[in-house]
């Protein structure tokens, strides 16, 4: 149980999106009292009813809330929403821990993944705005910690296989309708995302940045620097939308400083709270996005050395995006600083 927020009064803006109720499910999940709880989100939301615990909580128009109601304000609900009612909730006294993209890179704000890094917050003068980083940055930092603590990063080569719901109830609804749609034996016609993603994958999330990599890839390059401190790690990244609803994937390759020893590595990992190793793959035990779904770890699998450099490996890691790659992260950064 999150005992620290038994008695602190809670503000989810967004409350009406996939991450938003999710953060209502863990909350709940953690016998956090309704009365502790209020939900916010755009005009267009509110009036609307959430059940919480046999409550019914009713969703404010959040340009009518007033923060100094409130110690902690868990963002979800866009880079705009974000940037104009973040600051008027820290002047009001309201801690804000914002899981858009808005705030991530400000150097006077910390990037906080719990398990890795909570001991930066010591670093920031204001502890007021805290980011939550991207979903898929979170699962790999979690599963690069602990090697880079035994090994030393050199380089890292990810790609990502990414749920629809990273990209929004919109997102889910355009996969289920396609699906539908193509067994029909019909013509797809995209909407939300740029190409048929029912039977297919695209390479591509978000828009594309001036040096051809897109803004997801580069947030992930990005962040896992902040987050880890190895500004002189050379990170390269793919990212992919998949034909999955939740559960964010991660190949990734790692080059070290110092020569790999497999069972230290895996035995890292497996020890690393938070994070679980699901490796035998010759009994096919390994994790999928499925086995991911509603659980709070990181699941790490498919871990193996190099077979022609003795200072790299590659593993597979699997997490629950709106989870640990969201609403978790930012319930934990919550529970540390209230």
């Amino acid at each position: 149980m999150i005992v620290s927020l038994l008695n602190c009064k809670v503000i989810i803006v967004g409350a009406t999106g996939r991450v938003g109720r999710e953060m209502l499910s863990i909350l709940a999940e953690n016998r956090i009292p309704a009365e502790n709880i209020s939900l916010a989100a755009s005009s267009r939301s509110a009036g609307s009813v959430l059940k919480y615990m046999g409550s019914n909580l009713e969703v404010a128009d959040l340009s009518a809330m007033n923060f100094a109601d409130y110690e902690i304000g868990l963002f979800s609900a866009g880079r705009e929403i974000s940037c104009k009612y973040a600051p008027i909730a820290n002047e009001a006294g309201c801690v804000v821990i914002d899981n858009t993209s808005y705030f991530r890179m400000f150097d006077d704000v910390p990037l906080i993944v719990p398990e890795v890094n909570l001991a930066d917050l010591e670093k920031y003068n204001n502890k007021k705005l805290i980011a939550n980083p991207n979903c898929s940055t979170i699962q790999m930092v979690m599963a690069l910690k602990p090697l880079h603590d035994l090994f030393g990063l050199k380089e890292i080569v990810a790609s990502t296989y990414q749920a629809t719901s990273g990209a929004g109830q919109k997102g889910v609804d355009e996969l289920m309708s396609q699906t539908a749609i193509v067994m029909s034996a019909k013509n797809v016609t995209p909407s939300h995302f740029k190409k048929q993603i029912a039977f297919n994958v695209i390479p591509q999330i978000d828009s594309f940045a001036d040096c051809s990599y897109t803004k997801e890839e580069l947030k992930m390059m990005n962040e896992t620097k902040k987050i880890l401190e190895i500004q002189d790690v050379k990170i390269t990244a793919t990212c992919v939308r998949v034909p999955v609803v939740v559960g964010h994937c991660v190949s990734v390759f790692v080059r070290f400083q110092n020569r790999v020893d497999l069972e230290s590595a895996k035995t890292s990992l497996d020890e690393f709270n938070g994070v679980k190793v699901i490796d035998d793959p010759q009994n096919f035990e390994f994790a999928t996005p499925i086995d991911a779904v509603s659980k709070d770890d990181v699941f790490v699998s498919r871990i193996r050395k190099h077979p022609a450099d003795d200072y790299a490996l590659s593993f597979w890691c699997v997490g629950d995006n709106l989870r640990k790659g969201a609403a978790l992260n930012a319930i934990q950064i919550a529970s540390v600083i209230s």
